[in-house]
């Protein structure tokens, strides 16, 4: 089975692993995956990830972040640019998301970046996906 939005499948295991309050969610591996994976650790919404190997194409285990009474540290993640709409931003038009309580992730030439990044390295590109 081919999948059209590899993004958004990653996305959606996060979000229903989170729904369901799961220690960890494994994805089928992938660079930009990778990337989107460091960022969400960089900025605090998830504890880590690893890479695993298999005979296959490798796997991310990706492990979620909750606070001290099992509340949700990821409340939305949502897939803005897809497959039929791209998105993309300039540096003067990458807003704040909820006031800078959470973060877009953006793919640039310099690699995948949150939006924080962006404005600092005053480079802009395709609007991945926004959490908080």
């Amino acid at each position: 089975m081919t999948m059209t939005d590899p993004i958004a499948d990653m996305l959606t295991r996060i979000r229903n692993a989170n729904m369901k309050a799961k220690e960890s969610v494994d994805i089928p591996r992938s660079f930009t995956k990778l990337e989107i994976a460091r960022v969400l650790k960089e900025e605090g919404f998830i504890k880590g990830y690893k890479e695993i190997e298999d005979k296959r194409q490798g796997v991310i285990r990706v492990y979620l972040k909750y606070g001290p009474q099992k509340e949700k540290i990821i409340h939305r993640l949502t897939r803005e640019s897809k497959s039929g709409r791209r998105i993309y931003k300039k540096v003067e038009e990458i807003g704040k998301v909820l006031g800078g309580i959470g973060i877009a992730i953006l793919s640039t030439p310099k690699g995948v970046m949150s939006d924080k990044e962006c404005r600092k390295s005053h480079i802009g590109g395709e609007l991945i996906c926004k959490v908080w």
